[in-house]
């Protein structure tokens, strides 16, 4: 398998055993923004999206960008302004993606749970379709176009019933038992009733069958079969727009390889040339993962139980993969540090849980309290999933592009964590 556009050593590289983002130390990033902080690399976003550009760049071609990996606004502008569109799940998701300049038409509504305000704000928004996945959807989204008098695009997404061979169960979402998508032999009765639905218009047809995925060949697989239900559709006098093959491209956690735009391409490619449809992908993850870190300081160094624990000020409240999914994060020092031993440790968290871990069983050259440490490939469902559970602030954000910095999300503060509450009148009366 070819080596990705991006590594883990073009978004983050060492200079003198420091580690830097763009020409900024990271640990000068920390002295200033203090931590935990997540810190993108947003050279290192743009190089992704030009890469699946100029891969798929023989056909008609639209990057939408998974919106739930990395939301940030300054991480999203950047995207937009290489005329990428996004894939978004939620009414919030479709804010941010328009706040951030994504034009309407590159926007795409998935995921299985859409209210009726979200269904509208789509289609008073004009987004290029929504990728509906039962029939109560699509049968509540054309009572809401026919009340606005405005015909709401579609597609179908389709379950083709491959098991993925994604790192967990929870990244398998193109199985027979899973929540999302429709049975081939389903959507073509849905497609039929759409295409005669005077407030419906089909526009494309959708499939997404995992993440973290390595391998293009379940990739071919799932087009394979969505191309046969395109066909049949065909047949039934309903012309398509667009394919949307989904995303998941994994990325390599470990240092290793992704899935490369590239090797993506060569594989997909030749069963699409002659098919005239626009083919859009989603990729999230490939995109922003390896352009981000998370930076946290060591608090203590604690030994018991015959184990080393180091504790930093980060945690599961900041990066809940490991602790979620098990997912692997490289933790390695921000400055090297001479004539250090080596020991095997958990690198933990101040949380309240014994989940509560960014590694375990890790071998690490140990950090005295007050060092940094970086964990990898945080960019993509770091802050996204990140969460305010201990009354926690969540943390920082920023950004840089070679040697500027822009503080793209200020730290919470405790009266942010209070804000919108209160306390009943009576209870302050009966106190009082």
């Amino acid at each position: 398998m070819g080596q990705s556009v991006l590594t883990p050593m073009v978004a983050f590289d060492r200079r003198g055993g420091e580690l830097h983002c763009g020409d900024v130390p990271l640990a000068t990033l920390a002295e200033r923004f203090e931590t935990p902080l997540y810190v993108y690399n947003l050279a290192a976003v743009e190089a992704r999206v030009r890469g699946f550009q100029e891969a798929f760049g023989e056909l008609d071609f639209v990057l939408a960008y998974a919106v739930k990996a990395n939301g940030n606004l300054a991480v999203l502008n950047r995207i937009a302004g290489l005329g990428a569109g996004a894939d978004i799940v939620s009414g919030g998701e479709l804010q941010r993606a328009l706040r951030a300049g994504i034009v309407p038409e590159r926007i795409f509504f998935a995921g299985v749970g859409k209210r009726r305000e979200e269904m509208e704000s789509g289609i008073r928004a004009g987004i290029g379709a929504f990728h509906v996945e039962s029939e109560g959807e699509l049968r509540l989204l054309a009572q809401v176009a026919e009340e606005i008098g405005v015909p709401a695009p579609i597609a179908v997404r389709i379950n083709p019933d491959i098991l993925s061979p994604a790192f967990h169960e929870y990244t398998q979402t193109g199985h027979a038992s899973s929540k999302f998508g429709i049975p081939p032999e389903v959507a073509r009765e849905l497609y039929s009733w759409a295409h005669r639905h005077p407030f419906l218009r089909v526009r494309g047809i959708a499939v997404h069958i995992g993440s973290q995925i390595l391998d293009p060949a379940p990739y071919l697989e799932s087009l394979d079969s969505v191309l046969a239900l395109v066909e049949e559709l065909g047949a039934d006098g309903i012309r398509l727009e667009y394919l949307d093959l989904g995303g998941g491209f994994g990325v390599g956690y470990e240092g290793d390889p992704g899935l490369a735009p590239r090797d993506l391409a060569m594989a997909i490619l030749p069963r699409l040339r002659s098919k005239g449809l626009t083919l859009v992908l989603e990729p999230g993850r490939t995109i922003v993962g390896e352009a981000g870190v998370l930076l946290t300081r060591v608090l203590q160094v604690k030994r018991s139980g015959g184990k080393v624990f180091v504790v930093t000020d980060g945690g599961m409240t900041e990066l809940l993969r490991p602790s979620h999914y098990g997912g692997f994060h490289r933790v390695e020092p921000v400055v090297l540090q001479e004539d250090r031993p080596e020991e095997r440790v958990d690198v933990v968290g101040p949380v309240c849980e014994t989940g509560d871990f960014l590694a375990r069983d890790r071998v690490l050259s140990l950090p005295r309290p007050g060092e940094l440490l970086a964990v990898r490939t945080a960019g993509a469902y770091g802050f996204s999933m990140a969460s305010n559970y201990n009354a926690r602030c969540r943390p920082a954000e920023v950004v840089v592009d070679g040697s500027r910095v822009h503080l793209a999300r200020r730290r919470e503060t405790h009266e942010d964590l209070v804000r919108g509450e209160s306390i009943p009148r009576w209870t302050a009366a009966a106190d009082g």
